[in-house]
């Protein structure tokens, strides 16, 4: 009875109150007695006493997220809105770069396959200069029939002319389109063209840099025509279709000469009003008598 009240006691007087058995395993002398003596309890203890610590905080954090619907609604958005700002991105990379890039490959393959007769590398002579009325196209071309340059921006300048302004077929392409009901090129009346002013070659992105007196060559396979623009850029509705009227001076009188006319859309990126430049024939040479001087002058 001794020995029962000894090992009973020894708990008590040997250890403070409330101290696991498991702590038997951290101290160095006299631990292996102590853990031997309570084996299952030590060892239960000691399975229990983790998980005891961990559950609670774990249980705690998602009871914390649940309770927290506000930072849930705000990552998804912040989720889409940079889905939205990745396909932003990506759409303005097509439309500034990936277009002109498409749009100028075309341009160079049609004035490849055009095969213009190639002028002489010399200047046109001022007796080759021609200010009588020159030949115009019998039949209305379906395809490109001239090559646009406007040496104010560089000797690289160089644009298809084809006829039609639709969207897909020409303009989309890079392509300078023929109003169909003008003058053509070289007649009297009004020779007009479009072209887009940003995105697809841009090919009219600075015709608002044009002054009065600045020369505007269209070259075909046989002959040049170098006009003039007669006045300074302006804007007017797209309503305004005089100014592709045979006489944009004066719409309602009948063409007295050989003009020119560019459209382009205004301002860049709208289409909500149109930006316009004027020209006059100032006068035509054969391609084989030589080059025009505007153009070397660039």
């Amino acid at each position: 009875m001794t020995r029962r009240r000894d090992l009973r006691g020894g708990a008590q007087s040997g250890e403070p109150d409330g101290t696991p058995p498991a702590f038997a395993y951290d101290g160095p002398a006299g631990s292996a007695t102590r853990a031997a003596a309570t084996p299952a309890t030590s060892a239960t203890t000691a399975i229990d006493s983790g998980p005891a610590t961990d559950q609670p905080t774990r249980r705690t954090r998602l009871r914390h997220r649940r309770r927290d619907p506000l930072g849930v609604l705000l990552g998804v958005v912040g989720e889409l809105l940079i889905t939205v700002g990745v396909f932003l991105g990506l759409f303005v990379v097509w439309q500034l770069w990936w277009t002109d890039l498409q749009a100028r490959q075309f341009t160079g393959g049609v004035i490849a396959e055009m095969g213009l007769q190639e002028a002489p590398g010399t200047p046109l002579l001022d007796a080759d200069k021609r200010t009588d009325p020159p030949p115009v196209f019998q039949d209305v071309p379906e395809d490109a029939f001239a090559i646009l340059h406007i040496p104010r921006f560089g000797n690289e300048y160089q644009v298809p002319i084809a006829q039609g302004v639709g969207l897909s077929g020409v303009l989309h392409k890079g392509l300078a389109g023929h109003y169909p009901d003008t003058a053509m090129v070289g007649g009297v009346g009004n020779f007009a063209i479009a072209g887009h002013r940003q995105s697809h070659g841009a090919i009219f992105h600075h015709i608002d840099q044009l002054e009065p007196g600045d020369p505007i060559v269209v070259q075909t396979d046989e002959f040049w025509f170098v006009y003039r623009v007669s006045a300074d850029p302006h804007v007017v509705l797209p309503t305004a279709t005089e100014v592709i009227a045979p006489n944009p001076a004066n719409p309602g009188a009948p063409a007295e000469v050989a003009s020119m006319t560019l459209t382009t859309c205004h301002p860049l990126w709208s289409i909500a009003e149109r930006l316009v430049v004027h020209s006059e024939l100032d006068f035509w040479a054969p391609v084989s008598a030589g080059i025009p001087s505007e153009l070397l002058e660039g």
